[in-house]
């Protein structure tokens, strides 16, 4: 009759005493767990000790960890979109680890307004008037139907009545604002002359709504955005310009925000998609309409707190200066400056043993920003047998590695690569098994 190990089934507490170095309480959890997963019958481990230590290890690891992203989708939404500046991430280490003159006036030591820095940078690179922030684009488009149409008729061309996220229906939304729904136009074609017969006594807003993760092609038409906004401003009615990504720049295939402004009288983005910030939502514009959602009591349970504010700001400041974050550097990166990148990366695997090769391959932004785009690049592809059970076995590395599959070959995309990424990759992939 063969061995069968659940017969003979340690102690718990000489389990416990073999991981003296960790905390007691883990080590019992961890012991029990073990001892009822075999005894229910699970195979017993060569090395209970080892076997308890491993587990404790997995229960004290953090739940949000940082992850290589290998897989050449810029703004990738599972993976928190765009990485932060290195100068982002110096400012909220700053503010984190103390206090911070979040709302006090250093000149005049009074009491000062959380947005004032951030709305004189986001003033600064859009042109506009004013501008608060708030948590994120949902939000801030939110806010501002409820302050500026509450109880009046929005209106809407078919074609723009978009679902983003899951979550996001631009139907819902303005509903959850307390306005009403004017749909204007067909689904594929909206003219000037649709929205100036349908305003009216009850109008509240305009609102313009940017199809972030679609396009529309074919028998289409979208009004003149010069002649909406006179429409709108005869009616006396606000034009808002939900812009979705909010590019500051404008080499990306997306209107910029400042474009957008020169069209509309306030404009809603995000400070995670082509601004490669943090998460927020931006609100800017003509000043008497920002300052009604700033006024807005739904504003504060909405508004940032001080981590986000220092990383939106440093990330402003490099728009500032002349440049572009991390993200946005990515996004823009041609396929002639990613091609060595690829090769040097090849070279450190080679090096390590590994059979790889570089081939051209298509990047995506992500994130629901820029549909349809395609970013020429190349990557490393490296074949295996059981390529899908390696990207398991690569989230699980000691720095997780998300990577692409492409049939029978794992591919790994520089353009998503930041600085030191590198060695922590080579590790990761050298420890498959062969």
């Amino acid at each position: 009759m063969p061995h069968d190990p659940r017969r003979r089934l340690p102690a718990i507490g000489k389990l416990v005493a073999q991981v003296p170095d960790l905390p007691h309480p883990l080590v019992v959890e961890a012991a029990r767990a073990l001892v009822e997963a075999v005894r229910g019958g699970a195979e017993a481990p060569a090395d209970w000790g080892a076997e308890v230590r491993a587990r404790v290890a997995t229960r004290q690891a953090m739940g949000l960890r940082r992850v290589i992203n290998a897989t050449g989708v810029v703004l990738h939404t599972n993976l928190g979109r765009a990485p932060l500046a290195p100068e982002a991430v110096t400012a909220v280490t700053e503010v984190a680890g103390g206090w911070s003159n979040l709302e006090l006036d250093l000149d005049t030591g009074e009491r000062g307004e959380r947005v004032s820095a951030i709305a004189r940078r986001i003033c600064a690179v859009t042109g506009a008037e004013a501008a608060i922030a708030v948590n994120n684009n949902a939000a801030a488009v939110l806010l501002v139907l409820t302050a500026v149409s509450l109880g009046r008729e929005v209106i809407v061309s078919r074609g723009e009545l978009v679902e983003i996220g899951g979550s996001f229906r631009v139907p819902e939304v303005i509903a959850a604002g307390g306005a009403r729904l004017r749909e204007v136009g067909t689904t594929n074609r909206t003219r000037a002359a649709d929205f100036a017969g349908a305003i009216g006594p009850d109008t509240g807003a305009i609102l313009r709504v940017h199809r972030s993760n679609f396009t529309l092609s074919g028998f289409v038409e979208s009004p003149d955005r010069a002649e909406l906004l006179a429409i709108a401003r005869a009616a006396g009615v606000p034009l808002i310009d939900d812009l979705g990504s909010g590019a500051l720049v404008g080499d990306l295939g997306e209107p910029t925000v400042a474009e957008s402004l020169a069209t509309a009288d306030l404009a809603c983005f995000s400070g995670d998609k082509l601004l490669g910030g943090p998460q927020a939502g931006i609100i800017c514009g003509r000043a008497d309409l920002v300052m009604r959602a700033r006024r807005h009591p739904m504003y504060r349970a909405l508004r940032l707190d001080r981590l986000v504010l220092a990383a939106l700001e440093a990330t402003l400041a490099i728009y500032e200066a002349g440049s572009v974050p991390p993200a946005v550097a990515a996004l823009r990166a041609s396929a002639a400056e990613l091609r060595p990148r690829a090769e040097a990366l090849a070279a450190m695997l080679r090096a390590r043993g590994l059979d790889v090769e570089v081939v051209a391959a298509m990047g995506l932004a992500g994130g629901g920003a820029l549909p349809g785009v395609d970013l020429p690049g190349f990557v490393v592809r490296l074949a295996r047998r059981a390529a899908s059970d390696d990207l398991a076995r690569l989230r699980r590395a000691a720095v997780p590695v998300i990577a692409r599959l492409d049939h029978d070959a794992l591919l790994l995309d520089p353009r998503t690569l930041l600085p030191g990424d590198e060695l922590a990759l080579v590790e990761a992939l050298v420890a498959l098994p062969r």
